[in-house]
């Protein structure tokens, strides 16, 4: 079936130009001596907020469409599956951009083109039988490298981690030692960590598609019970990276690429989240190291890690903001269950795991310490790290929240072959769920989230590699948390009443996903802080 590409790539380049109209527009209301103020932002967020989402959905579609521009004319269904997707994502965009234009003559003949794809009746019926045949699943144009480690992982997480996965959630149990030691085994917490210190990236050319999918075909088995296992270790090793001692690296570096170490990252506290330059938790200066006082909040996988990664004031004066903040390793004993008590040596370290929705298995906790003694040592960067904390956190962002994009994509796909599965064998009405144009228009918008999310992602990958793509990454964390959340939602509801039921997976991955929008950059501070930002920031050059 024929699909016109040429009208969707037009309809793009219309619809860019009045996101690059709005951003010019906004980024003379919120400049100040030729820099974005952040005040200023806050006075429009409802505009700007807007404005980063509509940017992230055109760069997840210009994404899409290109790699279907790619495909051969006449390729195989699952090439033609990502043609018909582009139009139908494309649609979704044009239609909010076409409601928000400032002026409602720009889009009219070419988002006519594309809302008539999307309400095709053929178009929809070859769509669904081409989704029906292939699972949803597009053209990938992985390296035969890449597909091996997406072979590798996948049955990792089939065989181990699937059988297990709906206990460990319905009994919120800790996640087993045998999964841990399973990722080691295969390499997994080194895939960030060069090869000089007992990791697998090549020095001179950093590789993050490896832990994209790693994360994906975890997070498709379970979200909880493997798929963030790898992110805690990465944060922790991208700040040694970045700002640690030669001495540092040398000793910790091996000992995370290998798992013999588990990390955990305290960051957040009770009045400090998103906002991390309000952080209270205090670092006094004694002989030898630092005592830690305070409370730390949603430190997921606080109990098993035998390392916290510890941001800390050292500069009592609060108006000092980030400036003032430093970055530790504190050492801990292994503890399982709910709740744990250690001293460590004059102090006191304890925590309690706080109940949660979803997300299960790790259990986030929330951390007291009391007098909690660290040697100058475990100051990451020793004395040239004091003051840099909130930098060297920051720096492994970028690479966190492409995992998550990673891990949404996980779930939402899981949830969305599980739908799939239950809507091609359920009848209602004496035909099968399938038949039905409503829910083939389901399937076929959730399929077509699933790939502009995967699009996007993939770009910020190969962004990332090349140095740069902070922003992009940004984009498809904010994109792929939304669209997990939606995607989810729709496949519950294509269950019926059985998805409603905790014995169905389906309901693990609608409870699943709804932290995806909150941790690693919560969805409106990304679209204010970073993507709008950045987009006002462009437009003033």
């Amino acid at each position: 079936m024929d699909i016109d590409l040429q009208s969707t790539h037009s309809a793009l380049n219309e619809a860019g130009g009045i996101v690059d109209e709005v951003a010019s527009r906004y980024a003379k209301l919120c400049a100040v001596d030729g820099k974005i103020s952040a005040e200023l932002i806050d006075q429009h967020q409802i505009k700007l907020v807007t404005l980063a989402h509509l940017a992230t959905q055109l760069q997840a579609a210009a994404q899409l469409t290109r790699h279907a521009h790619n495909q051969p004319a006449n390729g195989t269904l699952r090439q033609q599956l990502v043609r018909n997707l582009a139009v139908v994502n494309a649609s979704t965009v044009f239609e909010q951009v076409y409601i928000w234009s400032l002026h409602e003559e720009t889009l009219p003949s070419l988002l006519t083109k594309s809302i008539k794809a999307d309400h095709d009746t053929a178009l929809l019926v070859h769509t669904t039988t081409l989704i029906d045949e292939t699972g949803g699943v597009g053209a990938d144009d992985f390296s035969a490298e890449h597909r091996a480690v997406r072979s590798a992982f996948r049955r990792f997480a089939r065989e181990q981690v699937a059988p297990i996965a709906e206990e460990i959630h319905r009994e919120d149990r800790d996640v087993p030692e045998s999964i841990i030691s399973g990722l080691a085994q295969m390499g997994c917490f080194g895939l960030s960590i060069p090869e000089r210190y007992g990791g697998f990236q090549d020095d001179a050319h950093p590789e993050h598609m490896t832990m994209v999918i790693a994360s994906d075909e975890l997070s498709r088995a379970s979200f909880g019970t493997a798929g963030s296992i790898p992110t805690r270790p990465e944060l922790l090793a991208k700040a040694l990276l970045k700002g640690g001692t030669e001495a540092q690296k040398q000793s910790w570096l091996p000992r995370i690429a290998s798992g013999e170490r588990q990390a955990a990252v305290a960051i957040t506290e009770p009045d400090a989240g998103s906002d991390v330059a309000r952080v209270k938790l205090a670092a006094r200066k004694v002989v030898g190291g630092w005592l830690l006082n305070g409370e730390k909040t949603w430190c997921t996988f606080a109990g098993r890690a035998d390392v916290l990664m510890v941001l800390a004031r050292t500069d009592p004066d609060m108006e000092s903001g980030h400036r003032g903040l430093t970055l530790f390793m504190v050492e801990k004993p292994v503890a399982a269950g709910r709740e744990f008590a250690f001293q460590l040596g004059d102090g006191n370290l304890s925590g309690r795991a706080i109940p949660t929705l979803g997300y299960r298995g790790m259990h986030s906790f929330a951390l007291a310490f009391e007098n909690v003694f660290v040697p100058d040592s475990h100051v990451i960067g020793e004395e040239s790290g004091i003051g840099r904390g909130f930098y060297l956190q920051m720096h492994g962002f970028s690479g966190s929240r492409l995992q998550t994009a990673a891990r949404a994509l996980g779930v939402m796909t899981a949830a969305f072959q599980e739908a799939l599965a239950y809507v091609q064998e359920r009848e209602v009405f004496g035909r099968k769920l399938i038949t039905y144009p409503l829910v083939q228009h389901k399937l076929v918008h959730m399929a077509a989230r699933i790939q502009a999310g995967r699009r996007l992602t993939y770009h910020a990958a190969a962004e990332l590699n090349a140095g740069r793509g902070a922003v992009t990454a940004a984009m498809a964390k904010l994109l792929t948390g939304k669209s997990a959340e939606w995607v989810t939602r729709e496949a519950l509801q294509l269950h019926g009443g059985m998805g409603y039921a905790e014995e169905f997976p389906v309901s693990r991955h609608f409870v699943d996903a709804r932290v995806l929008s909150i941790f690693e950059g919560a969805e409106d501070v990304l679209a204010l802080r970073i993507i709008a930002r950045a987009l006002l920031r462009d437009a003033l050059i």
